[in-house]
């Protein structure tokens, strides 16, 4: 898989479902449409329903990956406005 440049980063393993999806969605409204943004999310809940909400909402999810501590890394670029 390719290597994307990240334009922003937010970690939300300190908030519970729904406000995972609300800091997101959040942080993808700060940038341009076509940016890059970095999610660092827990497992269970969020990784389950962060990265399915993004996409309904038109978001390009690239990348989903395991850190092995029982975090993702969760990679989105933004769709247009």
């Amino acid at each position: 898989m390719p290597d994307f440049i990240i334009d922003a980063t937010v970690d939300i393993t300190d908030v519970v479902c729904p406000v995972t999806f609300v800091k997101a969605k959040v942080a993808l409204e700060e940038l341009e449409p076509g940016r890059v943004l970095a999610i660092r999310l827990n497992d269970g809940e969020p990784v389950q329903n962060v990265p399915r909400s993004l996409k309904d909402e038109g978001h390009q999810v690239l990348k989903l990956a395991a850190n092995g501590d029982g975090t993702y890394d969760l990679l989105v670029r933004k769709g247009a406005d």
